[in-house]
């Protein structure tokens, strides 16, 4: 299911419990059976819990250069309400920032859903790679957050791929369908339709941590 399916749906949920509330509140004159309040109060709960949950977690969620992330997420303390919304966001086990960190993004730079319809790069300039003590990966799945079958078997790049470095020390990493001509070692490769991108950083440094560094935007070439 696509984000944006999935904030219509949690929108027509919201719809639909306030009006359950006000109907009941302000319209309803007769006495319901005990039965039919405690259905009701049940789905307009589930209701309630999903969309408060999918607010909360756009509060807390930060976009740059259309990635997304979320800061505390694995922390203990942080309550009920914050693991929720980090398990909106990134579905599955994830670690302490300490450990980890994770942005995602299905949109490139200009708010364009991402299609292998398209050829893109993301360009890190000198010294503009995620730092960290461990490694870093940058992984493609696509619209059903499966990997991408290709040529190469290869699902993600990152600093033990062997990326090749420009002149200048900056590198440029090349997401596409087709391999890019003289750049196949620094090529991402991307399913025909509609994909996503995932960005984990692991023992990820200071720069990160204190949410100074910005992950370069996916471009499309023209």
């Amino acid at each position: 299911m696509s984000d944006r399916t999935y904030a219509f749906l949690v929108t027509l949920i919201g719809v639909i419990c306030g009006y359950v509330i006000i109907r009941h509140l302000f319209f309803f004159a007769n006495p319901m059976l005990v039965r039919n309040d405690l259905v009701q109060g049940f789905f307009v709960g589930f209701g309630l819990s999903i969309v408060t949950i999918e607010i909360f977690a756009r509060i807390k969620t930060t976009r740059i250069n259309g990635w997304v992330s979320m800061f505390g997420c694995g922390l203990p303390g942080k309550g009920m309400l914050m693991r929720a919304a980090c398990a909106r966001i990134f579905p599955g086990p994830i670690n302490v920032p300490q450990e980890a960190m994770y942005w995602k993004t299905d949109l490139d730079g200009a708010g364009h859903s991402l299609s292998g319809a398209h050829n893109y790069s993301m360009h890190f300039p000198p010294g503009g790679l995620p730092p960290n003590e461990a490694f870093w990966s940058l992984t493609m799945a696509d619209a059903k957050e499966h990997f991408v079958a290709n040529p190469l078997n290869r699902y993600m790049v990152g600093n033990r791929s062997g990326l090749a470095p420009n002149a200048d020390g900056s590198v440029d990493i090349y997401i596409q369908n087709a391999a890019p001509p003289g750049h196949e070692s620094n090529w991402l490769p991307a399913p025909e339709g509609k994909f996503r991108l995932w960005l984990r950083v692991y023992m990820p440094g200071a720069a990160i941590l204190e949410g100074e560094y910005q992950v370069p935007p996916v471009v499309e070439l023209k």
